[in-house]
């Protein structure tokens, strides 16, 4: 069973990337959990067909600890399951403890069984707090993916996460699998994102390309690849799905300073 975190700057495209591409893993006939790490408990809503998942949080506090498993968990396209941490009632408490609080129940009911090939954490964010950084520091996720843009704030948060991981490689076992460069049509982001991959030791594992699929979508409540498995976007997202199956380079990070961050958005042209 592989244990995968998809990290990156809030509003990159994190938690549409990473439904999409367990679409594409589930055709493949790989069984996968979900395991949402952000409070706003949008990370299945496309698997589940637009439902709105009962968070682990939220059924604890209305349920006490007598719960049972097929209240958290529900299943979505392609047989994926489906868990929401979700996180404490605004502006009171941490929301990195949901995560913590979410996988220490669903190892306690059993929920990661033999069968299954890959767990899936989609987490907020950038590695901003020890709550988190969960999945990566308790080591239950050894592989990360970061999902960003060409555009310099996305690269900025994806050195920073990078900065996290080699942290935690050293006790945790955590390695980089790559960048998953979510297209804004920045001028020369291809480049500019692989470049970047370079530099701190790892690849850009693919380039999504920017598409009103995705949009089209995600209104009707469903991945690409259940909406229009015929489309072009789908085969990028299938194209993912099987870079990531067939993944051999784990790297420990080496995250640049940010001069020479600033230096390489300058030589392709974002900065000055």
């Amino acid at each position: 069973m592989r244990q995968v975190a998809i990290y990156g700057k809030g509003g990159i495209g994190k938690s549409t990337t990473t439904q999409n591409l367990n679409a594409g893993l589930a055709t493949m006939g790989k069984k996968i959990m979900i395991v949402g790490c952000d409070p706003k408990a949008d990370s299945t809503r496309l698997v589940l067909g637009g439902l709105a998942q009962q968070t682990v949080l939220d059924t604890l506090r209305e349920a006490g600890d007598d719960v049972e498993l097929d209240l958290v968990l529900k299943e979505g396209f392609g047989g994926i399951k489906c868990v929401e941490s979700g996180g404490p009632e605004p502006g009171v408490g941490c929301a990195g403890r949901g995560i913590i609080t979410s996988i220490s129940l669903l190892e306690r009911l059993g929920a990661y069984e033999n069968d299954l090939d890959y767990v899936f954490y989609d987490v907020l964010g950038d590695v901003v707090c020890g709550g988190f950084a969960m999945p990566i520091r308790e080591g239950k996720a050894k592989e990360i993916y970061i999902v960003c843009s060409g555009e310099m704030m996305a690269l900025y948060a994806a050195n920073n996460i990078a900065k996290g991981i080699t942290k935690y490689a050293q006790t945790g076992g955590v390695r980089l699998g790559g960048l998953i460069c979510n297209s804004r049509k920045v001028d020369g982001e291809a480049d500019l994102v692989a470049a970047v991959a370079k530099e701190i030791g790892t690849q850009m594992i693919h380039f999504v390309p920017r598409d009103n699929m995705v949009q089209r979508a995600e209104i009707n409540r469903k991945t690409v690849i259940e909406f229009d498995p015929t489309c072009g976007q789908a085969d990028e997202y299938r194209q993912l799905a099987s870079k990531i199956d067939g993944n051999d380079m784990f790297v420990i990070p080496k995250p640049m300073e940010q001069e020479r961050l600033e230096q390489l958005l300058m030589e392709y042209g974002i900065m000055g």
